[in-house]
């Protein structure tokens, strides 16, 4: 596997390809506003009926912070502008679906299998992994970007879903634009993605806290119970399976997402059933992974990389993450919950799955760890491995940070990282 050191993380010298994409976003005009999105939205639709508008507040809330960012680039803004109008596309889209197949709400999630655990700990490529059994359901990228088909929309030439091929292109341009990203976060159209994008529709959730430095956004989301999200993407997660109603698909879902470290309590409550894998990694090297990331996205969206505001934002977003597992996890079904630390995960994988799928009362059948090895043996080495270096790029000392986890470390078997 090639490994590689990102040198100019803080001050970073751009490609011609960068820099054009940055000097065309200073030609633009970006109307960051509720009305102005939610207009384009229905035009492209022809739908008008939003459902519920207290989502409008939360835009508002998103579009206010965010305009008054002065250190945002024309294309920063250009990107957030766009992915809240895929949002608002979706929500009139999805509500449409709703208020003509009210059927789709009696539809049942049955017992799926949610992955939990910090963000960069390895629950992407365990829900990727598992996502490779064929007997289980998963949220592929594109879908999970555009989980309705635009109205009179049908496939290509070629076969292609054009929103398949949308996500394609976008992964196509992201390649060009930040080519280091995909050794750290693949975002390929077949990748398998977490259930909180389809929270966006009804703007919720802590993805925004990643597309852009949104304190604000963060604060208004701990004061909610965030309840009533999580049922709006367990309705939207049953207008998947009612549109693929007749096809061969499986229903039984395999789900993931950090956020639902400080949400156990609400996850549990959403999805009764579900059986909860936990991954534990040292919150060191989530934090110098994930800030490492930001940082290099950054260069493009931003007039100046973050790199001390990412660091202390992502170490407290952490912290307040791990303080609420370890405070909810006792709170969860032990025989639907079982704990995956990163390091024995990565040391044998499929075990690891079976483990997973014991609790879950799913048998670990022959075609089902021939899947499994497939899956392994494809995806090793295929991006690269970054090299992280928290002390040289952000200055600060690993072993300082980790004081401030010894809660998290006495709590849960988690191997303290060298570094």
């Amino acid at each position: 596997m090639s490994e590689f050191r990102i040198d100019d993380l803080a001050n970073p010298i751009l490609s011609d390809i960068q820099r054009a994409a940055v000097d065309y976003g200073e030609t633009l005009t970006v109307d960051l506003s509720p009305a102005s999105i939610m207009r384009e939205a229905a035009h492209k639709t022809g739908l008008d009926n939003w459902g519920a508008t207290d989502f409008i507040e939360r835009l508002q809330l998103l579009c206010d912070e965010w305009n008054s960012d002065e250190g945002l680039t024309g294309i920063g803004r250009l990107s957030l502008r766009n992915k809240l109008l895929q949002h608002a596309t979706s929500r009139l889209l999805i509500h449409d679906q709703f208020t003509r197949h009210p059927e789709i709400r009696n539809i049942q999630i049955d017992k799926p299998i949610i992955v939990a655990g910090l963000p960069r700990s390895g629950t992407t490529h365990l829900l990727n992994l598992m996502a490779s059994d064929s007997r289980l359901r998963s949220l592929p990228l594109w879908e999970s970007y555009e989980p309705v088909p635009m109205p009179g929309e049908g496939l290509l030439e070629d076969g292609t879903d054009p929103r398949y091929q949308r996500c394609a292109d976008v992964w196509a341009t992201m390649q060009q634009m930040t080519p280091h990203l995909a050794a750290m976060h693949p975002m390929n159209p077949d990748h398998i993605h977490e259930e909180l994008e389809l929270m966006g529709p009804n703007f919720g959730s802590y993805n925004y806290e990643w597309l852009c430095h949104s304190p604000r956004w963060r604060d208004a989301y701990y004061a909610e119970d965030q309840t009533y999200q999580y049922e709006y993407m367990r309705d939207v997660l049953k207008l998947l399976l009612w549109q693929q109603r007749d096809s061969d698909r499986p229903s039984r879902w395999v789900l993931k997402c950090p956020q639902h470290l400080e949400q156990l309590p609400v996850l549990h409550r959403v999805f009764p059933d579900a059986t909860i894998a936990i991954t534990h990694r040292d919150p060191v090297s989530v934090i110098q992974s994930a800030v490492t990331m930001l940082a290099y996205g950054q260069r493009i969206n931003r007039k100046q990389v973050m790199t001390a505001e990412l660091l202390q934002y992502w170490n407290e977003r952490v912290a307040h993450l791990l303080r609420a597992c370890t405070e909810d996890r006792a709170g969860l079904p032990e025989a639907q919950t079982i704990d995956v630390p990163f390091h024995e995960l990565i040391d044998d994988e499929i075990a690891w799955v079976e483990k997973i799928y014991t609790k879950a009362g799913l048998q670990m059948t022959d075609r089902a760890r021939t899947q499994l090895s497939r899956f392994v043996d494809d995806r090793k080495g295929e991006y690269g491995r970054v090299i992280y270096d928290l002390k040289g790029q952000f200055g600060v000392d690993p072993d300082s940070l980790r004081e401030s986890f010894k809660f998290y470390y006495d709590a849960f078997p988690v191997k303290r990282a060298s570094g």
